[in-house]
């Protein structure tokens, strides 16, 4: 990477990234950017990469999860702890179902840009600019509030480096405790509504009750009250990345200081465009989505130019095909990695294929859809003799209505109640434990199964 600048995706062709007007007010702020300490280090960054080595090969399992896109308005320190709080839930439920460490990687501190299907919307007769993200403009439908400013990009690093300065402190300071966190998954199994889900939660805590038997609970065991906890987003404004690029002195290795791990989304993956461009020179861990129109060829190009050296722990795949689509479109990108030899973790995320418009007007995604995609993923990956490596979802801590089903029964009638979402629905706390759930049962599935073969 000795030829690569982090600049040299302006020579490329850029697609879903806004037109600032003040090329002078965007320069003031990108030189500001470049003073600012980096949100993450390059030694936490080599940490996780190994960690996600480890899940391509089987012996761990990924989660990502978090918000579809980031708030301004909506930030707040509670916030952050209730889908931090999720996560170690649904983290402990898929460590029993797959016996194998939970790689917990939140889409926080960083997921406020978002792609667009169109540059405009009509409301009314009146057609303005998308809404992009709370780091490009604002929600509100007027002129002024979809104008593209940069010093929000001020704003982003300031709320990034709050919530990852709070997620450090919940990680290593008894938040996570194993014994709390398994407290909390009893509430959620407690009502009849969850009932199938109460004897996978007593099995668990009776593995807790033993470790603590035989001396081994948290008061001995600092680990116990610990855990690894990264930040990931889509890196589409590459101008707020490239001024958070960071040479990493003891590497000499160009570090995305933006976020732990940085994605490419399936509208933004081009070989020769800016986002691919950007992503191939630095050294952190590289999400890539794949959905229906990923050709084989596509990705066996990306795939050399996003990981040339072939490193484990580079490259996550992340399956986004739509329920029913998987059988079709998963086995021959499975080929495709197959024939080039690839090393890659493969990941499911089983919402953004899923997206419908409800008959009251929201958008919103099914539970069943969501379920269905993921026992797709698990089946191709079972047929193929592949391994499915982890799931990818958008979700939150909160009580929303945004997504329909669950043990809850969210209906359509009950989507306007709490539809807080500024972009695509999320799952809600009990939609994602009862999805935890529901994954770790398919993880225990192929986990007995590879034994029985192996006997």
């Amino acid at each position: 990477m000795s030829d690569w600048q982090k600049s040299d995706w302006r020579n490329k062709p850029r697609i879903q990234m806004p037109e600032y007007t003040d090329a002078a007010a965007l320069a003031a702020v990108e030189g500001q950017l470049s003073a600012y300490p980096p949100l993450v280090f390059a030694g936490e960054v080599r940490k996780l990469k190994s960690q996600l080595a480890a899940a391509a090969r089987g012996d761990a399992f990924l989660l990502q999860g978090g918000d579809c896109a980031e708030s301004f308005e909506q930030f707040s320190a509670d916030g952050i702890r209730d889908t931090f709080k999720v996560m170690l839930q649904m983290a402990m439920v898929l460590t029993y179902g797959a016996k194998v460490p939970v790689v917990k990687v939140g889409r926080m501190a960083g997921q406020f840009a978002k792609p667009r299907s169109a540059n405009t919307e009509t409301i009314d007769g009146v057609e303005l600019p998308s809404y992009r993200g709370d780091i490009i403009n604002e929600l509100a439908f007027t002129p002024e509030a979809r104008i593209p400013d940069p010093k929000k990009m001020l704003q982003a690093y300031t709320q990034a480096a709050a919530t990852l300065n709070l997620l450090r402190a919940f990680s290593t300071g008894g938040y996570a405790d194993v014994h709390q966190v398994h407290a909390w998954t009893l509430g959620f199994t407690a009502g009849e509504q969850a009932a199938e889900y109460r004897e996978m939660a007593n099995r668990i805590g009776d593995t807790l009750d033993f470790m603590k038997a035989a001396g081994l609970d948290s008061t001995q065991e600092p680990n116990l009250q610990t855990v690894d906890f990264y930040t990931s987003h889509e890196s589409l404004l590459l101008e707020y990345e490239e001024a958070l690029c960071r040479l990493d002195s003891t590497s000499g290795k160009w570090l995305a200081g933006s976020g732990h791990m940085i994605w490419i989304g399936d509208r933004t993956r081009q070989p020769d465009g800016a986002h691919v461009e950007y992503a191939r020179g630095v050294q952190n861990p590289i999400g890539l989505k794949c959905g229906p129109t990923t050709t084989a060829d596509d990705l066996k190009v990306l795939m050399n130019k996003l990981n040339p050296t072939n490193e484990q722990g580079r490259l996550t795949l992340i399956a986004r095909f739509g329920a029913g689509n998987v059988s079709e479109h998963l086995p021959r990108l499975v080929k495709a990695v197959r024939e080039e030899g690839a090393e890659v973790l493969w990941t499911c995320d089983p919402m953004h294929g899923n997206t419908i418009k409800s008959a009251s007007g929201y958008k919103t995604r099914p539970f069943e859809s969501v379920l269905r995609e993921v026992r797709d993923f698990f089946g191709v990956h079972a047929a193929e003799g592949t391994i499915p490596g982890g799931v990818h979802f958008e979700m939150t801590g909160q009580d929303v209505t945004e997504c329909t089903g669950g043990v809850r029964a969210v209906s359509d009638e009950d989507l306007s109640d709490r539809y807080h979402t500024a972009c695509d629905p999320r799952l809600n706390a009990s939609q994602s434990l009862e999805l935890a759930f529901l994954v770790a049962e398919e993880l225990s599935a192929r986990r007995q199964q590879a034994q029985a073969q192996a006997v």
